[in-house]
């Protein structure tokens, strides 16, 4: 049997929610079946920073998996983490080295990336793997951009992104460090020395708010806050800290600055000239929960997240947002600020109004305030996660077009800009997005580098469905059990950078991969076979099969029955099979390597 392949892309949600195409579900089920190494290897193929993202990754696999309207979702990142400690760049294993060995030829062409963030550096992965000659040009003297600069410590262990990195620049990546596009070097001058230039640069301009008292001191934006900590400042927050904004970005910097005594010396605290600096160096990140959870460790005894939204509402994930309540964050929903309250140039609160809605019968934003209800409240600091911006002018006046956006203008699909020796992705192109998005972006990029000097581009790919004649069969308590929580470390242990997140031991491993439903194995029915017994649905247990006439379907033909699977609840339980008297069905899945976009050159 032979379908197309973007049937098998949409059939398994897993795989198809995530944008660098990882088949969660194989990896899962392989750690269910005691086969670690398989499931490192499914896991990383697709993903030079697989080590990376089994710590943070937004995991928008979890999101879309089918055992979430069961019950909950397959803790897809955590059993990532659980494989990439075994055999990632972060282990001693060797198998982490074979993977990402260097290229058996070098070509004659030059790349230039500008930005040494996820999408750069995960372009610069898969054409160094091609052959090209890449050189990597970073502001700051650390690669990693947003993943290092925006991402709190206690959150992801530096060892860890170091070794990814590493791992990428051992392929043969040459890296200058401290060249700031439009500062240190010009759009013109990488033209000339690159046969093409990839533009990774992020969304580095923090955005603020038109209000009075906005300039006061100790009003921050959020990417000046997490990147002055994570460089090794100590920033005075005093005891009361509001962080406005409802996102990610906003939980890791309450957090954070509950830890910031571990980060550096007060003495040492950027100047002004200094801030705008760093605010020209930042590189990508998620913005509005990250700031909150940031604030608290700074010793601040008082944070509080003021939103927009109501809680349900927030653009947080869930689990971010617990963690901060975990730790003793407040949450204040449904307000938005009028002004920052000053007394001799410094913050003493933020006024605030009360919000009757926030979006609109489209689901646009259009907030609705209600004037006649205000509150103050107290702050000793003020911390914006209200957005981030492209700093367009280290483009120059002749790089590529610009979109109404204020973001660099591309294809989508391929990452060219309006200059045909150009590519862009990640925030710099798309606005700020998730870390998985943006190494998405890098490798389409690649890809299509690649393609544009002679390389074999990745045609569509037919998907050709086997019979497996063993499978994994559900019992039939597979519903009672519960999703294994992540372990973490108890609130009262959190203290300096050590990760709060840990590891799966290998049982809670296995138990939670174990729930996987599988969704990549599918039911395949041989038509010349079925005799339209209705054997197969009289026997379902989740009355997933039906039989109707064929003329109540699109386009169907009338005179004939037709049999349907909602593919949706089916939990391959297998009844079906083993009850059809004509050995009509059977369970399949496609053989072949990887999907587009998912397999390294």
């Amino acid at each position: 049997m032979v379908v197309p392949l973007d049937y098998y892309d949409t059939n398994i949600p897993c795989l198809a929610a995530c944008p660098v195409h990882t088949n969660a579900g194989m990896y899962v089920a392989a750690i269910a079946d005691g086969d670690d190494e398989l499931a490192y290897l499914t896991a990383r193929l697709p993903n030079p920073f697989a080590s990376v993202c089994g710590r943070v990754c937004a995991a928008p696999c979890e999101d879309a998996c089918r055992r979430g309207a069961i019950d909950r979702p397959i803790a897809i990142r955590a059993l990532k983490r659980f494989v990439t400690e075994q055999f990632g760049s972060e282990s001693d294993h060797p198998l982490a080295g074979h993977v990402t060995a260097p290229p058996a030829a070098d070509r004659p062409e030059s790349i230039g990336i500008v930005g040494g963030g996820p999408a750069g550096m995960a372009c610069a992965h898969d054409l160094r793997r091609h052959g090209y000659r890449v050189t990597v040009y970073e502001a700051t003297d650390k690669l990693g951009g947003a993943m290092w600069l925006g991402i709190p410590e206690y959150r992801l262990d530096r060892s860890v992104l170091q070794a990814d990195i590493d791992a990428i620049v051992d392929l043969g990546v040459a890296v200058e460090y401290e060249t700031r596009l439009g500062h240190d070097v010009t759009l013109e001058q990488l033209l000339e020395r690159h046969d093409a230039v990839f533009l990774g640069i992020g969304a580095t301009l923090g955005r603020g708010l038109d209000i009075d008292g906005a300039d006061a001191d100790g009003v921050f934006k959020a990417i000046e806050f997490l990147i002055n900590m994570n460089r090794g400042f100590s920033v005075d927050v005093g005891e009361r800290v509001v962080v406005v904004g409802g996102g990610d970005v906003a939980m890791d910097a309450a957090r954070t600055a509950l830890r910031a005594s571990e980060y550096g010396d007060p003495s040492q605290a950027p100047t002004a000239d200094d801030a705008q600096i760093d605010q020209e160096q930042r590189s990508s990140m998620t913005e509005a929960l990250d700031v909150a959870r940031s604030a608290s460790r700074a010793g601040a005894r008082s944070i509080t997240v003021m939103s927009l939204e109501s809680r349900d509402e927030m653009p947080a994930h869930d689990f971010e947002i617990e963690e901060a309540e975990h730790e003793g964050i407040e949450f204040v929903n449904r307000r938005g600020p009028v002004s920052v309250g000053a007394a001799d140039g410094r913050v003493t609160g933020v006024e605030t109004v009360g919000v009757t809605s926030v979006f609109d019968a489209d689901g646009r934003f259009a907030p609705v305030f209600d004037d006649t209800d205000r509150r103050f409240l107290e702050a000793d600091t003020v911390i914006l996660a209200i957005g981030q911006a492209i700093d367009l002018d280290a483009l120059g006046t002749d790089g590529p077009e610009v979109s109404p956006r204020r973001t660099i203008q591309i294809d989508n699909d391929t990452g060219a800009t309006s200059d045909p020796r150009i590519w862009s992705g990640g925030d710099a192109a798309k606005g700020p997005r998730t870390l998985i998005d943006a190494v998405a972006d890098g490798r389409r990029s690649a890809a299509a580098i690649h393609e544009s000097f002679g390389g074999d581009a990745a045609p569509p790919q037919p998907a050709t469905f086997v019979r497996l004649e063993q499978f994994h069969r559900l019992d039939d308590t597979y519903d009672r059990v519960p999703r294994q929580d992540v372990p973490t470390l108890d609130t009262g242990r959190r203290i300096g950078l050590a990760e709060v997140e840990l590891g799966f031991t290998p049982d809670q491993a296995r138990c939670e991969a174990a729930r996987c439903l599988r969704c990549f194995a599918n039911i395949i029915l041989d038509v010349d076979k079925c005799v339209l017994c209705a054997l197969c649905a009289d026997v379902c247990p989740v009355d997933v099969i039906s039989l109707v006439p064929s003329e109540d379907l699109e386009q169907g033909r009338p005179g004939g029955t037709a049999l349907l699977l909602d593919e949706e609840r089916c939990i391959r339980c297998a009844m079906c099979i083993e009850r059809c008297p004509p050995d009509a069905l059977a369970m399949g899945m496609w053989q072949g390597v990887g999907v587009p976009g998912s397999a390294l050159p």
